[in-house]
């Protein structure tokens, strides 16, 4: 049951803050788009795990805060660009590998026995 008046209960105090826009949210936007833009060069892999990092605690800062932090849209999408800038990182080491065991097992330098030795 509700004190106020009906129509008054989306009236807001005269004292409230004004919502304003979380910007540890922008920033793990920037970070995630970063790291996707330079994941394949393994460079994406510091800014992924700093963007993470600081989604966390910009998530606790919006939670505490009551709904006066807005930014949970770029949030959602830099923790999602900061995995893919993950698996982009993760790609290039397989892909590296196995382009490098490839090479190695194709090179020519080493023993090379005859084809009568046991």
């Amino acid at each position: 049951m509700s004190v106020l008046p009906p129509g008054l209960e989306n009236v807001r105090h005269p004292l409230d803050p004004d919502p304003v826009a979380s910007t540890k949210a922008r920033s793990v936007f920037v970070l995630g788009l970063i790291a996707a833009l330079t994941g394949f060069f393994l460079g994406g892999l510091v800014p992924a795990t700093l963007a993470l990092l600081l989604a966390r605690e910009a998530q606790r800062d919006r939670v505490a805060s009551a709904g006066y932090l807005t930014g949970a849209r770029p949030l959602r999408v830099g923790v999602a660009l900061a995995w893919v800038g993950i698996v982009l990182a993760a790609t290039a080491v397989v892909l590296g590998s196995i382009i490098g065991l490839l090479h190695f097992a194709d090179s020519r330098s080493g023993a090379d026995f005859g084809p009568n030795v046991n």
